[in-house]
């Protein structure tokens, strides 16, 4: 499962104030979410938007972000709603359009878990972020920033809360999470590169043979057995590997070590990398598929061609590679 959450509104498009801070808590809480989700083995990408300077800018580009992060099945904003001072409970809920019963769900959980009052599900049609996210789409309304009583109970049981937010929206309790879970891997090695990405793999490859194999890829059963990283079937005029690579997947390649990083590891679908765009701070996870590319490049990195699309590079652009990486993927803008 893939969820993509994100904060509403922006560091320089502020939302509610009172008691507490709209941007400030919302940012809190979708922190905090993503944790528990990812220790409840859902893959998440948060977004915090640190670029925008108006409130038409800010919802193209969190709407953008979640409709460019590939396959997921939700995406989730959080905000907080304001009315007027006042001690006063005013409570939580959860707005939609095509999600009833997750926003059913989800708006007890909250109250059930912070004892806030359930103002539960709320169905509108007029927001931008719920009509332009592409998947199923919820928005968190946390609680009330001018509500004393809100707040107070926001405070007090604010783990509480987000752990049950992660709980609904994944649809997995934290006791089974945790009999799913397999052994800790006794591992401690992580390496890092860094310096200008290309692109490699595919039917449209020309730079590698039609026959060209990869380090580590070199039988024909290992395309079937690995869907995650080749096509169905091998390209025309091709028998090796590294053409029959489905260039839509987030693949990479670096100049591994072996000693540190072997071939089983490197082929284990379980462990990827985590690539990130420098300048951007776009970030995605990547399976390593080759070795490369050659020193003589002056490259670090050569990525899949969907992958350089997702991440908004070019040739020569600057990456960071880390392997392995943590299922957790916070991806963010450069501020302005």
């Amino acid at each position: 499962m893939k969820i993509v959450i994100s904060s509403g509104h922006g560091q320089y498009v502020r939302g509610a104030e009172g008691l507490i801070d709209e941007v400030d808590e919302a940012r809190r809480v979708t922190d905090a979410v993503a944790k528990y989700l990812a220790d409840l083995g859902v893959e998440v990408v948060v977004y915090h938007d640190d670029v925008s300077q108006s409130q038409s800018e800010n919802l193209d580009r969190i709407v953008d972000f979640h409709n460019t992060q590939g396959s997921h099945d939700l995406d989730v904003s959080c905000h907080f709603n304001a009315f007027e001072p006042t001690s006063k409970p005013m409570g939580c809920e959860v707005l939609y359009v095509t999600e009833d019963i997750l926003a059913e769900d989800l708006s007890a959980t909250m109250a059930a878990a912070a004892g806030f009052i359930n103002r539960g599900p709320k169905y509108r049609d007029d927001l931008a972020f719920l009509n332009g996210t592409a998947n199923p789409a919820v928005l968190i309304e946390t609680c009330f920033v001018d509500s004393e009583a809100d707040v107070a109970l926001y405070e007090e049981h604010f783990n509480e809360l987000c752990a049950a937010i992660a709980s609904t929206l994944s649809g997995k309790d934290f006791d089974e999470a945790e009999a799913e879970q397999p052994p800790p891997r006794m591992m401690e090695v992580k390496v890092s590169f860094s310096g200008k990405c290309s692109y490699f793999g595919g039917p449209n490859d020309m730079g590698v043979s039609p026959s060209e194999d990869l380090a580590w890829w070199d039988d024909p059963a290992d395309a079937t057995e690995n869907p995650h990283l080749f096509l169905p079937n091998q390209p025309p005029g091709t028998s090796g590997l590294a053409r029959r690579l489905d260039p839509s997947k987030p693949y990479v390649a670096c100049r591994w070590d072996y000693d540190l990083t072997p071939k089983s590891m490197l082929a284990d679908p379980t462990l990827r990398a985590l690539v990130r765009n420098r300048k951007s701070g776009l970030q995605a996870l990547a399976w390593p598929a080759d070795w490369g590319p050659h020193q003589d490049t002056d490259r670090a990195a050569d990525l899949s061609p969907g992958l350089m699309e997702a991440l908004q590079l070019q040739t020569d652009d600057e990456v960071e590679v880390i392997y392995p990486a943590p299922t957790l993927i916070i991806a963010e803008e450069p501020e302005a």
